[in-house]
């Protein structure tokens, strides 16, 4: 089961010093009350065992960051109290893979696929699953912006518009289980690729470097939340991933961090996917 939420709970005792700052949609701190992760009941597989990755045999780039490449990655976002990190990690996706097909940077609507994307085994604040959520998107034909859907940070009902939708999908490429070399040829050839991973309570309080723990699991049953990695690279002879989280800007290294690459750290190859965006 791979259904991905960070929840409120217990976090509260830790983070209570921490006052609301601006822009943070009153969320307290940079990760708020929310960062106790938990595992959903519910299981369903994740991941492509077999993707649909066509894996072509030229170069990609020994590392890079679509943060320096362009204007190609939104502003780092806030979940705020909501296990909604698969939205924001399918928002990331699909802006940054429609920007850099199209030069135009659009910032996507979370609240949408929080609202709406149930009937592809989505649960709103409880969790969901990036490819899922791009299979609504392509489906649904369409995704509405931010400025016209805004994000609430709770569960809603459905209001999209379709005539309002800006973002479309054509296709859904989900990199084989554990393949962890297909998703450095995704995000160097291609462009940022959602990933999950078992978050465990020692990552809450990352600050900087290259996050690497040897007790978390790797398997698809046991990842917790859903990111964006936006680039690779390469510190001291430790290979690492640019990744974009969903925490807010005061989070980590301005709302990045930084994990292992090349090890299937905290299972992080095990769910990996982005869309092709209809443009």
């Amino acid at each position: 089961g791979c259904r991905l939420a960070v929840l409120p709970a217990a976090v509260a005792r830790v983070w209570a010093g921490h006052q609301p700052s601006p822009g943070q949609g009153g969320c307290r701190g940079p990760l708020a009350w929310r960062l106790t992760t938990a595992l959903l009941p519910h299981l369903q597989n994740c991941s492509a065992t077999k993707g649909n990755l066509l894996r072509s045999s030229g170069p990609h780039p020994d590392s890079i960051d679509w943060r320096k490449k362009g204007n190609f990655v939104t502003p780092v976002k806030n979940q705020g109290p909501c296990g909604s990190c698969w939205t924001f990690s399918t928002t990331g996706c699909l802006e940054s893979a429609i920007a850099i097909a199209t030069g135009k940077l659009l910032s996507l609507a979370e609240q949408q696929l929080v609202d709406c994307a149930q009937a592809f085994n989505n649960h709103g604040c409880s969790g969901g699953l990036p490819s899922q959520a791009f299979e609504y998107i392509l489906y649904n034909k369409g995704l509405m912006g931010e400025d016209s859907y805004p994000y609430r940070a709770k569960n809603g009902t459905c209001k999209f518009q379709p005539e309002k939708a800006i973002a479309f999908v054509k296709d859904v490429i989900n990199i084989t289980q554990y393949d962890e070399d297909g998703m450095v040829e995704a995000v160097g050839k291609h462009n940022p690729v959602s990933f999950a991973f078992e978050v465990t309570s020692d990552f809450m309080h990352y600050r900087k470097g290259v996050y690497s723990n040897p007790r978390c699991e790797h398997t698809p049953d046991k990842v917790n939340h859903a990111v964006l990695a936006v680039g690779y690279g390469e510190e001291d002879g430790t290979p690492y991933w640019i990744v974009k989280n969903s925490w807010g800007r005061l989070w980590g290294m301005q709302g990045y961090f930084l994990i292992e690459r090349g090890k299937n750290m905290c299972g992080l190859a095990a769910c990996a996917s982005y869309p092709v965006p209809r443009v």
